[in-house]
């Protein structure tokens, strides 16, 4: 096998590895999170909440995070939220041996968790085009894609061994450990050139960056259909926070099962990842984008069909494959299509676009579940990702017809009798 592309810039290879491990790590806390409040209720509407509130402080401070980015030291900036996502980790395992938990409780350290996330994705996926050079782009979306799928196999897989054999606090103290892994990756690089414009930000001053970051994006047809298509696939299809159901009341599975279906979404991007980390050219991306996320959706259909652990599982690693493809290819078309000075508030709008969709998608998908049952919320929402991806292709002509060579983006056009 080729050696990828972006592997043979040392600051990458260090942030590669540190990612990795610190994703191992937040995945095995998030699906441990699930199985922790399941024990605490048995509510969908209750446990889906998390979605919630893991979204709205992303929206309330993705914008400012993204200006900050644009303005300072993103590798700093990146060093911090770490250290602050690790102190989290810290408190959810000491309220958790204590027995101190509570739903609440852990719906406040997540809600903590989530305003570090609003500085932190827009820093560090703004941050990974000065390590490579322009042309190793998606070589290295696609490493990184492969990077956090890795730790989602990993972290998903062990949490459910830790929590069988060790504690669930173990699966928070573990996280926590793990966020040094990219601390030490930032601090090893060195110094990070990048082209910002470092000033003293005032309201004003941000209030007018923010309005920029707006204004390019509505700009920018492709990047915004790919936004767009990403809220509403994710919405309608996001059923994770459903799956301790569908393991203990549905395949009547216990914990180190679960894990491994909580690992198989990871499985699939994985597989997707490495095969597009060794592909140089990819032709009719926005195609591939559209198609991704309708078979996202159908694969969601067969998840909510399934009654037997081998279909559930083959179900989400399809889940995995095709939203992993579809992910790749929107990371690398908003790069390209993104001058540096700008990158930090685009990722912080796109943040607001792919944490909304799945995490305002988990309460939808909690409220169905609660009035019609676990299997008709995944199903219908499955239905909703397809239709979703026929609207976005009837009212973004441009975006079906990007092939992924263009210097620059078309002007905005909007068929005038879509969604008609």
């Amino acid at each position: 096998m080729v050696i990828p592309p972006a592997l043979k810039s040392r600051p990458f290879r260090l942030y590669w590895v540190g990612h990795l491990i610190s994703m191992a790590g937040t995945q095995m806390q998030l699906w441990a999170l699930y199985w922790h409040l399941r024990v605490l209720t048995d509510q969908p509407m209750v446990i889906s909440g998390l979605g919630l509130v893991r979204f709205l402080p992303v929206i309330l401070i993705a914008l400012i995070g993204g200006v900050w980015a644009d303005h300072h030291d993103r590798r700093k900036t990146t060093m911090i939220t770490q250290l602050a996502q690790g102190l989290v980790a810290v408190f959810l395992g000491l309220t958790t041996v204590t027995g101190s938990a509570t739903v609440w409780m852990l719906f406040g350290l997540m809600a903590v968790q989530s305003v570090t996330v609003g500085f932190d994705v827009p820093a560090r996926q703004a941050l990974i085009p000065s390590l490579v050079r322009r042309e190793d782009l998606p070589s290295a979306y696609s490493l990184t894609s492969i990077g956090a799928k890795v730790g989602g196999i990993l972290g998903p897989a062990v949490s459910g061994l830790v929590i069988a054999y060790l504690g669930l606090q173990w699966a928070y103290w573990i996280n926590a450990i793990s966020y040094l892994a990219v601390i030490a990756a930032l601090i090893a690089m060195g110094h990070i050139e990048t082209k910002i414009i470092r000033r003293k930000i005032d309201f004003r001053a941000a209030v007018a960056d923010i309005r920029d970051g707006v204004e390019f994006i509505k700009n920018s047809p492709v990047i915004l259909s790919a936004m767009v298509l990403d809220f509403f696939g994710s919405f309608f299809s996001s059923a994770n926070t459903l799956l301790p159901f569908v393991a203990t009341d549905i395949l009547h599975i216990g914990p180190v099962p679960y894990g491994w279906l909580s690992a198989s979404q990871g499985i699939g991007t994985l597989l997707i990842g490495l095969y597009l980390s060794q592909r140089a050219r990819l032709r009719r991306q926005g195609m591939l984008i559209c198609i991704s996320i309708a078979a996202f959706g159908l694969a969601t259909i067969m998840f909510g069909m399934s009654r037997a652990f081998w279909l559930t599982m083959l179900a989400l690693i399809l889940i995995g494959l095709f939203d992993g493809l579809s992910s790749i290819i929107r990371n690398t078309v908003r790069q390209l299509l993104t001058p540096d000075h700008m990158r930090g508030r685009m990722m912080s709008i796109t943040l607001i676009f792919f944490r909304g969709g799945p995490q305002l998608g988990e309460v939808e998908s909690g409220l169905v579940a609660q009035a019609l049952g676990v299997p008709f919320a995944i199903i219908s929402g499955g239905v909703g990702c397809v239709l979703a991806s026929a609207f976005i292709v009837r009212k973004f002509p441009q975006l079906w017809r990007y092939n992924g060579d263009e210097v620059s983006e078309p002007a905005l056009e909007v068929t005038s009798n879509a969604g008609s």
